[in-house]
């Protein structure tokens, strides 16, 4: 079976999602970690403490955070299994709109993406 990655991109510094949203993912994460397809996944804190690594010309330099030209951020993620991309795409559909209703204020980005099973595929 193939493995996806949804992630949520945002804008930084938009406030805490509202209660509703909370408990609408816990439902909607619920029902599929009982079906098996979420596997993992969480939400992630800002970039105030990120750390990158910019490998450059075979050199490697440290950047901390915050970053001020960051417009988007990650701000969760999860690890999916799915029979099929096309009831990947529909429950990622489904995630999209648990967004849109509980959170309409804000510009949210859902992004699926199927993970490379192996070298070359």
């Amino acid at each position: 079976m193939p493995r996806f990655l949804g992630f949520v991109r945002m804008e930084e510094g938009v406030g805490t999602p509202p209660q509703s949203l909370f408990a609408a993912m816990e439902d909607y994460i619920g029902e599929r970690a009982a079906k098996g397809v979420f596997l993992d996944g969480g939400g992630l804190y800002g970039t105030e403490d990120a750390v990158n690594f910019v490998v450059r010309q075979g050199g490697v330099s440290r950047v901390d955070g915050p970053y001020a030209e960051a417009k988007e951020v990650v701000g969760g993620w999860s690890l999916l299994r799915y029979d099929t991309l096309e009831e990947a795409v529909a429950d990622q559909q489904a995630f999209a709109d648990l967004h849109a209703k509980h959170w309409p204020e804000v510009t949210v980005v859902a992004t699926l993406r199927q993970v490379s099973e192996a070298p070359g595929d």
